[in-house]
Order: C-alpha cells, then sequence, then structure tokens
C-alpha cells in the first residue's frame, strides 16, 4: 500500500481515539485535523487498513462497523447497554482449545462478547 497523507491522518487519530469508533465518530475527529478529508475517502482507506491488516474491523454492534488500532490478537466485550466496547486480553480468557482437532487449521480468532459493563451494572 502507497503511502497516503489522509491515510496516515486516518490512522493516526484511530491510534488516538480508542474508543473503538464507528467510521462517522471517527470522522468527526479526521474532520477536525483536515477538512478536505470527506467521508468518501475516509470509508475507502478505512477499508485498505483493514485489508491490509494495519487495523481491525469490529462488527457485531447494531449494524455499524467499529474499528480498532490494535491488531494484537485479543478480543472484545460490547456492553449491551451503554454500547461501549472494551478489549479483552487473549489470556485473561478461557476457552476449550480445538487446536489439535486436525479437521482445522486455525489462523486467527474473532470472538465478541456481550453482556453489561461495569459502570452500566453500578448503575443499576
Amino acid at each position: 500500500m502507497n503511502y497516503s497523507r489522509q491515510r496516515q491522518i486516518i490512522l493516526n487519530t484511530l491510534k488516538e481515539y480508542t474508543v473503538h469508533p464507528s467510521a462517522e465518530q471517527l470522522y468527526i475527529k479526521v474532520h477536525e485535523k483536515d477538512k478536505n478529508i470527506s467521508k468518501g475517502t475516509l470509508y475507502r482507506n478505512l477499508n485498505q487498513l483493514v485489508d491490509s491488516g494495519m487495523i481491525k474491523k469490529i462488527d457485531g454492534l447494531d449494524t455499524t462497523a467499529h474499528f480498532d488500532h490494535n491488531t494484537h490478537e485479543h478480543y472484545h466485550f460490547i456492553c449491551t447497554k451503554c454500547n461501549k466496547i472494551y478489549d479483552i486480553e487473549k489470556e485473561d480468557i478461557i476457552i476449550p482449545t480445538i487446536k489439535n482437532n486436525n479437521e482445522f487449521l486455525i489462523i486467527s480468532s474473532d470472538i465478541i462478547f456481550k453482556g453489561i459493563c461495569k459502570e452500566c451494572k453500578e448503575k443499576d
């Protein structure tokens, strides 16, 4: 992928804005830095960054995709009350393994947990 100043602004903004933003949320932050970046440019660059493995796309929250600059293997927890997305380290989760199953060659995993976060639980 060739260098693009606009793509670099988008990537840097995503790294600074670590709340797993949607494209719309990210667009607001990116537009504050460079008013010349259109929504089309943002969407095109997000897709290229996902395809290249430089960022992750998180599906599973309504119909809106969210984006994560953190590409090391980890999982996500989505609060069904406040819609915040939290990172969960792979080591913090005990999941039955299928690595010894000869039917599958696992290349990566993408697991999303849904429930109520601590803040929302304490509010109730």
